[in-house]
């Protein structure tokens, strides 16, 4: 049996294992995306927005402050105040501005931003199982954990993520 050779640099997919693997993640994530995206539209939420609203939810009854916020959302947000204009314009979260400091600003989340988070759940979870629902837990933990090692690095020492 001959020996294998390997393609010509003409016919590789990839320079590199590294980016076989950061192409399949972003591959892999478009895909996903989109089925997200067509729950969220539905409610007319943008994934970031909901994410803001989940972690709000979370520090429920207390607010949080906007940098605090940025910090933790899953993904950058290029401009959170923009993000939070349209939240409040919305009334699914209101802003205040302690006495003790007049520059600093926190957010919490209003009953109607609860309220759309608990309509979401259904479909969401929905989506999720669509997703992923597909792997065994095993397999999920593993992604989960190789996910988890791939982000590590990158992370700040202070990441609710690490």
């Amino acid at each position: 049996m001959p020996a294998r050779t390997a393609p010509p640099a003409s016919q590789r997919r990839f320079d590199s294992p590294e980016q076989e693997a950061f192409l399949g993640l972003w591959r892999t994530f478009d895909r996903l995306r989109a089925l997200e995206e067509d729950v969220f539209a539905r409610y007319g939420l943008t994934p970031q927005q909901y994410n803001a609203l989940r972690l709000l939810r979370a520090a429920r009854p207390e607010t949080l402050r906007t940098t605090d916020l940025t910090e933790r959302l899953v993904s950058r947000a290029p401009d959170t105040t923009r993000l939070l204009d349209k939240l409040a314009d919305r009334k699914l979260i209101e802003r205040t501005r302690p006495e003790t400091n007049r520059r600093e600003v926190r957010v919490g989340i209003t009953p109607g931003g609860v309220a759309l988070l608990d309509e979401l759940q259904e479909p969401l979870g929905e989506c999720h199982a669509r997703q992923l629902g597909h792997l065994p837990r095993s397999q999920l933990r593993e992604l989960i954990a190789l996910l988890r090692a791939a982000r590590l690095p990158h992370e700040d020492a202070a990441s609710s993520w690490r």
